[in-house]
């Protein structure tokens, strides 16, 4: 049986579902017609490995006037299997100013070609597997331009890097910076090899207005004040993870904190949700310590943010050690006697640092293996905790939610997409 407050959540959750399915006709309804179909004649397979990542570290400074990133990134990589001269990054709508190969602390121009989209270049001789290298970037990121001419959806986040309300003109929004890397979007703000397969290390330097916090990926090193109104945050991730999953958010934020077992957990929330912070994302270590269980590795990461988000283009996004939510996971006190609206997707980003950024998918094409295991996560989180009849309806609502759309016709691998 399910209990009568089981059956509340799960009508209020429905009538969400309706809203936004008359939301989604009503909206996008007339353009289905002109919807291109393209992508149905060319399955995607694995890609090709030339290339491995080894080590990525960026330098990057915003400019709000322009929304454009200034960046300079030196990518270490190494030959896949067999040897080879040259290597392809994708770069997508970048203003490329240096290019060069970093050998023993000189730098040596490379020639490449570039298209707007990848950067093909030709290496300084034939490099063999386990020999590494690494080139220099010297680049402007230009997200709003690209997105512009690429003519795709700003649903999917393909800019990569959106800068919110940047000059402050709307007096109701607040100032934020915050990057959608999930599926190929990342390199519009950093060159990368753009693709899940891939992992590497990585090293951030944001320099950031010294007003506001910043966000990124494994623990926050070091901050130096500059003399010009700035501060520079160094974050560094030790663990390999694959590009769509680099992050940075800035902006005007409390960081509330919390831990477990001696890990940093903190979550990032606009500063008048800083007193319900935890009665939001407070179930979280507790999460950490029943999935660590379930799944018998312990979270491998070295802390686990969560930050808050106006404008997201998505529900929320696994960014490894870095999740980051839309603003609806703010709730105030009083939305929260009744119910952590949010609490499903809070427990699905979290099992995501081990299915998709612990044990990543070999390509899109095996998204949905990421997703159905986050998905059921929801189900086994609210059966561990509220009992059987909560993850019993939980798991209706997923099931209802999959046969109302079309996935029941889709395979679970997809090469076409």
């Amino acid at each position: 049986m399910i209990s009568l407050k089981s059956k509340f959540v799960i009508m209020k959750k429905l009538l969400l579902l309706l809203v936004t399915m008359v939301l989604t006709t009503v909206i996008f309804g007339q353009e289905k017609a002109a919807e291109d179909t393209s992508w149905k004649k060319t399955p995607r397979y694995t890609p090709e490995r030339i290339n491995n990542l080894v080590h990525t570290k960026l330098d990057v400074k915003f400019d709000y006037d322009k929304s454009y990133l200034y960046g300079k990134a030196w990518v270490t990589l190494t030959p896949h299997f067999s040897p080879t001269a040259r290597l392809t990054l994708d770069a997508k709508g970048m203003e490329i100013k240096k290019l060069n190969l970093v050998s023993n602390n000189n730098n040596r121009p490379l020639k490449f070609e570039y298209n707007n989209e990848q950067i093909n270049i030709q290496l300084d001789k034939t490099y063999k597997k386990g020999e590494k290298y690494t080139v220099y970037v010297e680049y402007t990121a230009k997200p709003d331009e690209y997105e512009k001419q690429s003519g795709r959806d700003p649903m999917l986040g393909t800019k990569g890097l959106f800068f919110i309300n940047p000059k402050g003109e709307d007096k109701n929004k607040p100032i934020q910076i915050w990057t959608q890397g999930e599926t190929e979007s990342n390199s519009v703000w950093f060159p990368t090899i753009d693709q899940t397969q891939q992992k590497t290390t990585q090293e951030i330097y944001m320099t950031v207005p010294a007003k506001y916090v910043s966000l990124s990926n494994g623990k926050l090193i070091s901050q130096k004040l500059n003399a010009d109104g700035t501060r520079t945050d160094y974050w560094k991730m030790d663990l390999p993870n694959s590009p769509y999953l680099f992050f940075m958010g800035v902006g005007n934020y409390a960081v509330v904190k919390d831990s477990w077992r001696g890990k940093e957990v903190n979550y990032y929330v606009e500063p008048e949700y800083g007193p319900v912070a935890k009665k939001i994302f407070g179930n979280t270590p507790e999460m950490m310590t029943y999935f660590s269980k379930l799944t018998g590795v312990d979270y491998p990461w070295i802390k686990y943010s969560q930050m808050t988000a106006r404008d997201y283009v998505a529900g929320a996004m696994e960014n490894t050690t870095a999740t980051l939510h839309q603003e609806f996971a703010q709730q105030d006190a009083r939305e929260l006697t009744d119910e952590n609206r949010w609490e499903g997707t809070i427990a699905h980003e979290l099992f995501h640092h081990w299915f998709g950024d612990y044990v990543t998918a070999e390509s899109w094409s095996h998204l949905t293996v990421n997703e159905s295991f986050a998905d059921y996560s929801q189900t086994l989180w609210f059966e561990y905790k509220y009992g059987k009849d909560a993850g019993d309806a939980e798991n209706y609502w997923g099931m209802r939610a999959y046969l109302q759309c079309d996935n029941t016709k889709k395979d679970l691998v997809r090469f076409y997409y």
